[in-house]
């Protein structure tokens, strides 16, 4: 593999330099190489290389080309504040304040190959400097918003057995109430200007530190990350990806989901705790020798986010459909953004009404993509595909993509079931390894020859993946099997709605009935509650199947949201089962 991707990486450059961005002429012919690829690793032709290593295998790489002069001039890395303030790295850079970091974590925190260390940092540089000096040490990088609580730092620090935590100076204190209990913690790093007692500083070791580091020989299998991920049930699990199944999995999607190539400067707005953050604001873009654009906003604002694509020669942006929903609200009709090209979206499902709205004001299509924490991307709308708006797309190679019932076996064409990918004969390499300590939960994850998702979804007869919901947010009212995103983009499709989820609320007669949460639009504040509902209620009668409509509607000032802006359904839907069978309704 690190002959393969060696010679790859030059060849890519040559043919991503060609005019033709789509899927014809000699991007077929890349196309068609890295699928054979795939394919045959997966059918047992080529087995994955013994050895592979993100940061010595690629990204050295593209910085060896740089030096060379084969790489457009863009930076590896551009981080922009709302002060102002700019930090830019040359591939080269990079390389070297990694190796410089990899010193740091192997001395000053007395890390070794094989132990795992705990980020829980903002948008700053310093994380994807981190993520780069442990994959040269191989050490494990465990990623986690700065939005976690004191209790689930705790609960990660002891399920992970993380040796060493890694956080800002203004995050410390917040952390320090828990960190005597954990048990296995050894070092405590701090990335910032200021010093605290006990925690030894990022900043003063790099200035010390010997920039000589040998990348330690990774095998392709060893893990490399581990992500908590919510379950439905229990405590969040921990997913374990190795170095083969990012650091070589996203090479297709990138190049043809995000339409990726070394001239383009990516930015992906999502939270460094997040499992997108590491998709798309680090491998797939390194992957394709392109820039990564960070902005480090420390709360979404749609105005911030308009001018940003204003100023700087973003060409590809993705964002989660509730923030493009923001985007739209906002109405960006206004701005010019003079480089952006292609825009991509994953995380949860976007409203056609959302796509259609982006598209009138910018121009411009949004790719929806779809995958999880233990995958890359499964499906996607591809560049030079034709949009089935509201679908996820097809499915992206190594992945048999298909939609299964309770048992295991593939349902027909049109027919809803679950979303699975193919583990039988060969399991893909890009899956995640497993649910580290957690046996039970990695084999409730295959059903028959397949890995299961957890969500719903159907099948058209062209291939192309439609999202119903997660298995536990279906709505089973008298028998109907609703799925809340189709009702979600029912609504969406009135002027009165700014924001919406739908959940089940408990029946006496139909068992759950459709219960709408709806933020209004500042012009429909005011209007009569009981006439605005009989007249959502009957657009959505229109819209889509009657017997869809919610029965129940609850107008809100907010909805809640997850760290990553994902609207969180399963609160609401457990604050309303709660408060009907408390019968305070």
């Amino acid at each position: 593999m690190r002959t393969f991707i060696k010679s790859w990486i030059p060849q890519c450059l040559r043919i991503l330099r060609s005019p033709c961005r789509s899927f014809h002429g000699n991007n077929r012919l890349l196309t068609s190489q890295i699928v054979s690829y795939y394919e045959s690793i997966n059918q047992c032709k080529k087995e994955l290389p013994e050895y592979f290593n993100f940061a010595s295998d690629v990204l050295d790489e593209w910085a060896r080309l740089e030096k060379d002069g084969r790489k457009p001039a863009n930076p590896a890395f551009w981080w922009v504040s709302d002060e102002g303030e700019e930090v830019k790295w040359s591939f080269e850079e990079l390389g070297s304040l990694s190796r410089k970091a990899a010193n740091v974590l192997c001395e000053a925190c007395a890390l070794q190959r094989g132990d795992r260390a705990m980020a829980v940092l903002p948008r700053v540089p310093e994380w994807w400097l981190l993520n780069v000096a442990c994959m040269r040490a191989g050490i494990v990088f465990i990623p986690g918003t700065s939005q976690l609580t004191a209790k689930d730092i705790s609960y990660r620090l002891q399920a992970s057995k993380a040796k060493c935590i890694i956080t800002s100076d203004t995050l410390a204190p917040a952390l320090e109430s828990v960190l005597p209990g954990s048990q296995f913690l050894r070092s405590k790093l701090i990335v910032g200007r200021g010093s605290r007692a006990g925690w030894l500083n990022l900043k003063e070791l790099l200035a010390v530190a010997s920039a000589d580091h040998e990348c330690v020989k990774t095998r392709s299998q060893e893990p490399m990350l581990i992500y908590f991920t919510s379950g439905t049930t229990g405590f969040p699990k921990m997913v374990v990806q190795s170095h083969s199944s990012y650091g070589i999995g996203f090479t297709i999607s990138g190049r043809y989901w995000m339409n990726l190539t070394p001239s383009d400067i990516m930015w992906n707005t999502s939270d460094t705790g997040w499992v997108k953050a590491a998709w798309s604001s680090l491998f797939a873009p390194w992957i394709c020798g392109s820039c990564v654009f960070v902005h480090n906003m420390p709360q979404f604002k749609p105005e911030v986010i308009a001018e940003t694509l204003s100023r700087y020669p973003i060409t590809t942006f993705c964002t989660a459909p509730t923030a493009f929903c923001m985007l739209v609200q906002h109405d960006v009709s206004s701005y010019k953004f003079p480089s952006l090209k292609h825009c991509v979206t994953g995380g949860e499902a976007l409203n056609p009404e959302v796509f259609a709205k982006w598209k009138i004001q910018t121009g411009l299509d949004i790719h929806e993509g779809y995958g999880q924490t233990e995958t890359v991307t499964i499906c996607a709308n591809m560049k030079g595909m034709k949009i089935k708006p509201g679908s996820l797309g097809k499915a992206v190679p190594p992945y048999d993509v298909q939609i299964v019932d309770d048992h295991g076996a593939v349902v027909p064409a049109g027919e809803e079931g679950t979303i699975a990918v193919r583990v039988q004969p060969t399991r893909p390499f890009c899956l995640f390894s497993q649910y580290l300590d957690n046996p039970e939960q990695t084999a409730a994850s295959m059903r028959g020859d397949f890995y299961v998702t957890g969500d719903r979804g159907v099948m058209d007869e062209e291939g192309y993946v439609w999202f119903v919901g997660r298995a536990d947010d279906i709505i089973n009212s008298a028998g109907y099997r609703i799925g809340p995103f189709e009702v979600e983009s029912a609504l969406l499709q009135h002027p009165a709605v700014s924001e919406v989820a739908v959940v089940s609320s408990p029946d006496p007669v139909r068992g759950e009935v459709v219960k709408a949460f709806i933020v209004l639009a500042p012009a429909f504040v005011s209007h009569d509650p009981e006439k605005l509902t009989h007249e959502l209620q009957q657009h959505v009668k229109k819209v889509t199947a009657p017997y869809k409509y919610p029965r129940k509607v609850e107008f809100v000032q907010d909805l809640p949201k997850t760290a990553t802006g994902k609207i969180q359904r399963k609160a609401l839907k457990s604050k309303e089962w709660a408060r009907v069978r408390q019968g305070q309704e």
